[in-house]
């Protein structure tokens, strides 16, 4: 005989919702009533029916991740904001459903409208991104880890580093360091971080009086993984250019592929080439170690699933922007331009 909500709620001499309320964890309950719930629950044998119940409430207390795939595994950056998301979710009584694909197919949209989420957090969000224009369509409550396109600003939250500040900082430090020709490996154009960085990479040279060189920016392919990327990117810079004596690249495992080509250039860092990373976490174990700006992953996870929580409880839709702080490390990886 199968045993019921009903029979643990007579068992325990509460009501339905109370027990509803000890599996989900959507209201308060005390100490008390959730252990006698818990223990009549397991000598009943009692299972909750997690889909039966989300037909009836017409929420799944699932929260989406829709995250970049790459044929490389997860930098440090993504398992720490991963970490934060988890966090949030587990204090708020929530399920994370993990969805890489919809990066990667991001013109099938039914990848995206078949999740059985309450709502999403979509990360690395671009200038054409299907993915925001599927959830806006159909009502689903979005928050993006990454500035919006200018099209979506007054119709989505977001939260993120100020990456303006941010790589306009790390240039900075670079040139007051005498570093003039620095070579900038980007992520993808069409990401708007990349946007927001390159206009802080130009801030900061402007501001030492001197005119960008284009030449010297370049941008992630999306048909290339990030350690191929930072190799080939950056071999055939410094082949080209003598002239380059510092980079900064986007990730850690851009810089993976830095190392290996200075390598085999015979290059030494910081001594002939200074390098710094917007850090995704993943910079353990260089050497020497990496100058970084950490950008606090964990933290814009964990933002990101309460402002999504409210959202998703919210009868009116509120927008917001909340910025995260971030801070430059400096570790072995830069020094003063070589003189001679």
């Amino acid at each position: 005989m199968r045993v019921t909500i009903n029979d643990v709620a007579q068992r325990a001499g509460v009501s339905k919702a109370t027990v509803s309320n000890v599996f989900s964890g959507k209201r308060p309950i005390s100490e008390e009533v959730q252990k006698k719930v818990l223990e009549v629950a397991k000598e009943l044998h009692y299972k909750p029916n997690y889909f039966a119940k989300s037909l009836v409430t017409r929420e799944t207390r699932i929260i989406g991740l829709c995250m970049q795939g790459e044929n490389v595994k997860l930098s440090s950056f993504h398992l720490s904001l991963l970490n934060g998301v988890l966090k949030g979710c587990y204090a708020k009584g929530y399920r994370v459903l993990v969805n890489a694909l919809a990066s990667r197919f991001n013109s099938k949209t039914e990848f995206i409208a078949a999740d059985p989420v309450d709502g999403d957090i979509l990360l690395d969000p671009a200038e054409d991104d299907k993915r925001i224009k599927e959830r806006i369509e159909k009502n689903i409550p979005l928050i993006l880890i990454g500035k919006p396109p200018k099209k979506y600003e007054k119709m989505v939250s977001y939260v993120d580093n100020d990456n303006v500040s941010t790589a306009e900082n790390l240039t900075n430090h670079l040139i007051e360091l005498g570093h003039r020709e620095i070579l900038f490996l980007n992520a993808p154009q069409d990401k708007t971080v990349s946007h927001d960085r390159e206009k802080g990479y130009k801030l900061a040279v402007l501001g030492s009086n001197q005119t960008p060189n284009l030449e010297l920016l370049k941008y992630k392919p999306d048909d290339m993984n990030s350690i191929e990327y930072g190799y080939l990117y950056a071999k055939k810079a410094l082949e080209e250019n003598k002239n380059i004596t510092a980079i900064i690249a986007d990730s850690g495992k851009v810089v993976g592929g830095i190392y290996d080509a200075v390598r085999e250039l015979g290059l030494t860092i910081p001594d002939d080439l200074s390098v710094a990373v917007f850090s995704d976490g993943n910079t353990y174990g260089f050497d020497p170690s990496l100058t970084e700006m950490d950008l606090n992953p964990s933290v814009l996870g964990e933002e990101a699933v309460k402002m999504l929580i409210e959202q998703i409880n919210s009868e009116k839709k509120v927008l917001k922007r909340v910025f995260i702080s971030s801070e430059i490390k400096i570790n072995g990886s830069t020094g003063p331009k070589k003189v001679g």
